[in-house]
């Protein structure tokens, strides 16, 4: 009997680096943080402003080098605490290498609400409904991100034998795999976002303070956990408890926090 050969994508090979001017390059990952933060900003202007106006155009302006550090520091301080520890205790001097790659969503998430925090304070702006505005730009960021990640050729998914498969340069085992850095770029960035537009043009759902920041973070923890059904979990940690990745284990209280957010907002 001659076995069934499926056909597999071929993995378009794209230069990590997309700018190099002599010993400068600039990556596609970083553009990708570029044009996260910039599309969320330029969006952010118009949100906040659109009744119940929570802000200024100009002090989202303000905010966003704000955010931008909690981005960074949260989600470098994210991924050294929840996924490889033990390796950063015995090399702290590595901490501050971002260029080495190792980001977290869920540290870059606490880092930007606490960001927000602090920033409202100074302000004196309602943090939950300032947040709010902010929530609506965030899977922006994350479609661009996990972009970058499939053009780096990493986090790649679970052997998969579907049409669509794909072998990726960075997999030492030559496996076909699913591309699940497009699915969760379509889960966490396109749906979630459509998800988040759709709230917010509800103008009972923008005067329920805090509704539309539950909605991000609890939206954002289901689409995370299904993702990882398709992703490979990282090398050093490998499955957890009951089967569950790191990723799906710190989805679960996010869509908890979610959920009561949600709850304490029903009224406005």
């Amino acid at each position: 009997m001659i076995p069934t050969i499926l056909p597999i994508w071929a993995f378009p090979m794209i230069d990590p680096v997309a700018i190099q001017i002599g010993p400068l390059g600039i990556r596609w990952y970083a553009l990708a943080y570029i044009a996260g933060i910039l599309a969320a900003w330029r969006l952010g202007r118009r949100l906040v402003q659109t009744a119940p106006a929570v802000a200024t155009p100009q002090q989202m302006d303000d905010f966003i080098s704000w955010a931008t550090l909690g981005i960074i520091i949260g989600g470098r301080l994210g991924y050294v605490l929840f996924y490889r520890p033990g390796h950063y205790l015995f090399a702290p001097w590595e901490i501050p290498m971002v260029w080495q790659g190792g980001m977290a969503f869920h540290g870059g998430a606490l880092g930007v609400i606490v960001a927000a925090w602090l920033f409202c304070r100074a302000q004196k702006l309602s943090p939950l409904g300032f947040g709010d505005r902010v929530a609506v730009g965030v899977p922006l960021g994350l479609f661009f991100g996990r972009l970058a990640n499939f053009v780096n050729a990493e986090l790649y998914g679970r052997p998969a034998d579907v049409p669509w498969a794909m072998v990726f340069p960075t997999d030492p085992m030559a496996l076909p795999r699913h591309p699940s850095q497009l699915y969760q770029a379509g889960l966490e960035g396109v749906a979630l976002f459509l998800l988040m537009i759709t709230l917010f043009s509800r103008p009972g759902l923008r005067e329920r303070r805090g509704f539309l920041t539950g909605a991000l973070i609890a939206g954002y923890g289901v689409a995370r956990c299904i993702g990882e059904f398709f992703r490979q979990p990282d090398a050093h940690l490998g499955f957890l408890l009951v089967g569950t990745t790191m990723g799906q284990l710190l989805s679960l209280p996010m869509m908890l926090i979610g959920a009561v957010l949600m709850w304490r907002a029903r009224r406005p």
